[in-house]
């Protein structure tokens, strides 16, 4: 086992592995900011080293800096927690090449699945359901016909180098195709100077839903799903394990094919396979995340598993159970973001004049900021979350007003009304939403 590991990261996700380390006698090492000398993370490693200025490229994202800040301390292990440096190939080896372990993937297993195009073939040889589109670039409007006849309607047509749904058009019968094919390329060729046009089949009323995995080489297993689907501008605001969409067919499914996912590339370490699933409970490979997720929160209540010390144990070269789980308890996840719900989430730095965090039964906070703590304007503007695990949905979502109502932070603005209002709202608490849900959700 590790003697020392250091934590590349900041915030609540730092504190978060700090906590495991202690737990399991490992030393911890706080990289910092001069924007983070203050943070709570900073406060509880057993070492603490400030690389660089506020800007992430001249301190978290800075490699040589970090690097030498292991070794100054003798660390050795990194644990790089999610974002930043989470899932770069060339950190990963940097790390190999100077005798540190890194907590996490292999480069190899990064760029199999950081690639889109190469993380959709692998799936698809694995025996993956993925979404079903043209094989590459579109070659005319004939080619765009005989695609779309041949994966059905709706489709979607979407510019390879697409952004901001420039070039991007949803068809739903064949007579709307050549037209759309022309502005579709007309659009595209003006904002990215290049015209290649894809095609994939359109999900409908589309659910995102993740399988949490743990692999060590050997095998895999899977730690159930998370629904993730309530998001804006494709961030997660809230996410819930189980998925209240979710069925014990389905469930099984997805766990196989998340598993398949994962032994096609002999994954190490805790990640998640992502799936779309249509209204009819078709689900899709999306993407792959071979790291912790800021969500792992929800799979721990309801399974009773620390998710970071199984990535440290299995990075040292334990083996894992093996054992799929099923949650017989209920958890949800609300990002508490200094944002102003009210002006459209525009983020809101600043001092924490007064705070006073929720209690009781079935309440968790993971937070790094604390009364009189000023939160910088440099990075993403989560500053918690707020967990709550119940018997059942009905519960857990009673048990989450009654949290947020005692949840106090003032000085700044933050997404704590916007989660009051969500958790009231009719179709929420029925469980009926999709990743669209929120673009008619309104806060006044």
């Amino acid at each position: 086992m590790f003697k020392k590991i250091l934590i590349a990261n900041r915030g609540e996700i730092a504190l978060r592995i700090i906590r495991s380390c202690k737990e399991m006698g490992i030393k911890t090492v706080a990289v910092y900011s001069t924007a983070d000398k203050d943070s709570l993370h900073v406060r509880f490693a057993d070492e603490a080293v400030c690389i660089g200025p506020a800007q992430s490229s001249e301190s978290y994202l800075n490699m040589p800096r970090i690097i030498a800040a292991a070794e100054i301390t003798n660390a050795d292990a990194i644990h790089p927690g999610y974002g930043f440096l989470s899932e770069n190939a060339k950190f990963s080896k940097i790390c190999e090449e100077n005798g540190i372990k890194f907590i996490g993937a292999s480069p190899k297993m990064i760029n199999a699945m950081g690639d889109k195009a190469s993380a959709k073939a692998t799936m698809i040889k694995a025996g993956v359901p993925c979404v079903p589109g043209s094989p590459g670039l579109l070659k005319d409007l004939a080619d765009a016909k005989k695609v779309a006849k041949k994966i059905g309607y709706p489709v979607m047509m979407k510019a390879t180098a697409g952004g901001g749904g420039k070039g991007m058009r949803v068809l739903w019968k064949e007579e709307e195709l050549e037209e759309a094919w022309e502005s579709a390329r007309k659009e595209a060729k003006a904002a990215f100077g290049n015209d290649g046009m894809y095609m994939e089949k359109f999900i409908e009323e589309p659910r995102h839903i993740e399988i949490q995995i743990a692999g060590d080489g050997k095998k895999a297993c899977h730690l159930s799903e998370r629904d993730c689907s309530i998001q804006r501008r494709h961030q997660k605001l809230v996410e819930e394990t189980p998925s209240p969409f979710m069925t014990a067919k389905l469930r099984k499914e997805m766990g196989e094919a998340a598993i398949k996912g994962a032994m096609a590339i002999k994954y190490e370490g805790v990640g998640t396979i992502e799936f779309l699933v249509d209204k009819h409970r078709n689900f899709y490979f999306m993407e792959m995340n071979t790291r912790i997720q800021v969500e792992h929160t929800i799979t721990e209540e309801v399974i009773d598993y620390d998710l970071v010390k199984e990535q440290i144990k299995i990075a040292a070269g334990e083996k894992i159970s093996g054992k799929n789980y099923t949650p017989n308890m209920h958890s949800i996840q609300c990002r508490i973001n200094a944002e102003d719900p009210y002006r459209n989430f525009a983020p809101c730095p600043g001092k924490i004049t007064s705070y006073h965090s929720p209690g009781g039964h079935g309440i968790r906070i993971d937070t790094h900021v604390y009364s009189g703590y000023t939160i910088p304007p440099n990075y993403d503007s989560m500053i918690g979350k707020l967990i709550t695990v119940a018997q059942t949905r009905e519960e857990a979502i009673t048990k989450m007003e009654r949290a947020l109502d005692e949840y106090i932070i003032e000085g700044v603005k933050t997404t704590i009304p916007f989660h009051q209002k969500l958790m009231k709202d009719e179709n929420f608490r029925k469980g009926n939403y999709n990743t669209k849900f929120l673009e008619d959700f309104k806060m006044d």
